[in-house]
């Protein structure tokens, strides 16, 4: 088994998973503007814990996004910086996938295929389809910005089999349909990020460090003067 290291800080919370043959150490903490401080830190706690050196890891995983820029960007320049050092490949992680991969643990392993719904602040929705198949999960529709009207005319089309992710509890009405099983908030993204690093490794899918990006889905970041005007005074 090989030693492998990976790091998420595209939301609010920061996720640390490092998996040995020894076992596995997990770490969850506040991230946003807090992560380029505290992760490096956590990350050597991670490893004294493990009695491990940073030499002895295999490969760094990184959640690339979609996400907060600035959590995205910390996390690629982090793995990226360490890959270089060591001369080790980096695996790049789809942080919607993390999501979907929690809520297929917190189903018992039930969970086939989903839709992720994250909020995306400004109003908007950062969405994905997945399904889990053979070693892991396959992508039926790319991460990509939404609306909710958008995302509902989507579904007309195409009706979801489940959702999961921080919108659901953002965004009234969104499910378009009761019955459909939901899981709105995740158990653990450390533990889920730990497998997404061990599925994409067995894979073969490390790449080199300098092939290390952020998937930025988002073009804009903040609205003018008058579009948040607009925003409060729209019915």
């Amino acid at each position: 088994m090989s030693v492998l290291l990976a790091l998420d800080s595209s939301t609010e919370s920061m996720a640390l998973a490092l998996s040995a043959p020894a076992g596995l150490w997990l770490h969850e903490t506040e991230g946003g503007p807090k992560a380029s401080e505290t992760l490096l830190p956590v990350l050597r706690e991670l490893l004294d814990q493990a009695g491990l050196s940073l030499d002895q890891v295999d490969a760094i995983g990184f959640g690339r996004g979609p996400g907060a820029f600035t959590g995205l960007r910390t996390a690629c320049a982090v793995a990226q910086g360490l890959a270089f050092g060591l001369g080790k490949p980096v695996l790049a992680l789809d942080s919607l996938m993390l999501v979907a991969e929690d809520a297929r643990q917190q189903s018992g392993e039930q969970l086939k295929e989903c839709w992720v719904v994250m909020d995306a602040r400004m109003g908007e929705i950062y969405a994905a389809a997945y399904r889990h198949e053979g070693q892991g999960w396959r992508v039926l529709s790319a991460p990509a910005l939404y609306s909710p009207a958008s995302l509902h005319a989507l579904w007309a089309q195409s009706p979801p089999s489940a959702l999961c992710g921080s919108a659901l509890a953002v965004f009234e009405g969104l499910s378009p349909d009761p019955d459909l099983p939901v899981w709105p908030r995740t158990r653990s993204r450390a533990a889920a990020l730990a497998t997404l690093a061990a599925s994409a490794w067995a894979q073969g899918l490390g790449e080199a460090p300098e092939q290390a990006m952020p998937l930025y889905v988002r073009d804009k970041v903040a609205q003018t003067t008058e579009e948040r005007q607009a925003a409060r005074t729209s019915p």
